[in-house]
């Protein structure tokens, strides 16, 4: 039978603190949803996203994989004043998008 050391459990050599973000709800949060379509390349929803949202090569290729596969995608929540701009060129390129 082994036997545990119980007092380790008590009192651990490591402690651990946890960082909890809090959101403040100063503006409602909005979403620009991308939907899929059978006109847009992958290549160009993918240098879109790069270009009018901000998004890393990684993120770009996630979401045209998501909007491809499930319909649509959320590729960008903020302020409403933000996103307008964004939905707009978007859908200036041919992408069909929705804020919600």
């Amino acid at each position: 039978m082994k036997i545990y050391n119980n007092k380790s459990y008590d009192e651990p050599k490591r402690q651990y603190e946890e960082d909890v973000l809090v959101m403040e709800l100063e503006d409602e949060v909005y979403k620009i949803v991308l939907h899929n379509d059978d006109v847009n390349t992958f290549e160009f929803v993918i240098e879109c996203l790069i270009e009018i949202c901000e998004h890393t090569l990684e993120q770009a290729e996630q979401c045209t994989m998501l909007v491809h596969y499930k319909g649509k995608c959320t590729v960008k929540t903020g302020a409403l004043e933000k996103l307008k701009p964004m939905h707009q060129k978007l859908l200036d390129k041919g992408l069909s998008s929705e804020i919600v």
